[in-house]
């Protein structure tokens, strides 16, 4: 196969360090915060994760590309990221079932990256920095100082409310693919990864997916026998009405699973606080204590945002159920007078281990329990 040389591109920090490489995908300009993911595979669920809105990824695996891309691992119907950023690009797609290079995935989504760069000194260096906003460009003609200008106007991720983007405007029906459908879960979605529906269907559950902004009577028209609460992007601060809509949800004591935004979405309508994190939880071997069991997990994550501890700490209803262990943050939360827990990873983990699906398997739990009261 013939190789074509790529044009050059540039990468600019808010604070003006500057990283030049190669332009990957479309031709242009792309801005966003910076968030970096340190999982060796699943570039494409990655890309495709509506919870990255926003964002510039950088992939610290140095090989990007190599098994192109197939439909069946997008977790949306199109690329979610601002821009992507990675080591060593490749133009070959090295698997037969691959329907495109992840070149021609990239420019058909309209997604601007950059290659042939050093990863690893771009994520020591927010690392010790913090997360912060860049600019990707291809462009021959951008000068850097007036990159550096046009970050000016790129919003903090802090305060930005970005899951009504992702949300889905109509609601849809996912069905059992057992054959058995013996639940009937609403969805709320924030920006939820197809995986997660996929879950549930493969446990005779029938999901239902509403958008963000459905009334608490919209959503019990279904009649659900459990209510789960997706992943989303931006800050779950700022989404006081999700936050009165999950209280009321919660007040029905129909059973309630949240994951990622869906577990911040649920503290903030307990009265807990969330943070913004120094650089967020992105891979797919983050170590996680599960309090009741003594057990470890490896667990998939994506978050910028985490549940404040002191404040769940001092809510009296609140049991913190997991814990990062790298750093430990709340990494899962139960209500003690309700059939209600969440964590802040990702048990559909796609991609990623499977250490977490018993979660999946609680909530059923919870829900034949509830069936019987």
């Amino acid at each position: 196969m013939e190789m074509i040389e790529r044009a050059n591109a540039v990468l600019v920090l808010e604070d003006g360090t500057t990283f030049h490489g190669k332009a990957i995908g479309k031709i242009g300009k792309a801005a966003g915060e910076l968030a970096f993911n340190t999982g060796m595979t699943g570039y494409q669920e990655v890309f495709t994760d509506p919870s990255y809105l926003g964002q510039l990824v950088i992939m610290t695996s140095p090989h990007i590309g190599n098994y192109g891309t197939t439909a069946s691992e997008s977790e949306s119907d199109h690329i979610q990221c601002a821009g992507i950023i990675v080591k060593k690009f490749s133009e070959v797609a090295s698997r037969d079932i691959s329907d495109l290079p992840l070149q021609d995935f990239l420019v058909r989504d309209e997604k601007v990256g950059i290659s042939d760069i050093d990863t690893r000194a771009l994520v020591r260096y927010i690392r010790s920095k913090g997360a912060m906003n860049a600019i990707i460009s291809s462009n021959e003609d951008d000068k850097i100082e007036d990159l550096v200008e046009e970050l000016k106007s790129v919003p903090s991720m802090e305060g930005l409310e970005l899951a009504s983007r992702v949300s889905t405007k109509e609601a849809y029906v996912s069905p059992s693919t057992t054959g058995k459908s013996h639940y009937k879960v609403a969805l709320l979605d924030f920006g939820t990864k197809r995986n997660i529906a996929k879950c549930l269907n493969e446990r005779d559950c029938e999901v239902k997916v509403f958008p963000m902004n459905s009334t608490l009577d919209e959503l019990l028209a279904y009649q659900p026998n459990g209510f789960m609460l997706s992943n989303g992007p931006g800050d779950p601060a700022v989404m006081t009405s999700s936050h009165q809509l999950v209280k009321e949800i919660i007040d029905t004591n129909i059973p309630v699973f949240g994951i990622c935004m869906g577990h911040q979405i649920i503290a903030a309508s307990q009265g807990l606080e969330t943070e913004k994190m120094h650089q967020g939880h992105r891979g797919l071997n983050h170590p996680v204590l599960n309090h009741r069991t003594g057990k470890g997990e490896i667990t998939s994550q994506n978050h910028g945002f985490v549940v404040s501890r002191v404040s769940a700490e001092d809510n009296e209803n609140i049991e913190i159920t997991h814990s990062h262990l790298n750093d430990n943050t709340v990494a899962g939360i139960a209500l003690k007078n309700k059939l209600v827990f969440s964590v802040q990873y990702h048990p559909e983990s796609s991609a990623g281990p499977h250490d977490s699906r018993y979660l999946f398997d609680n909530f059923v739990t919870n829900m034949d329990t509830y069936k019987q009261s």
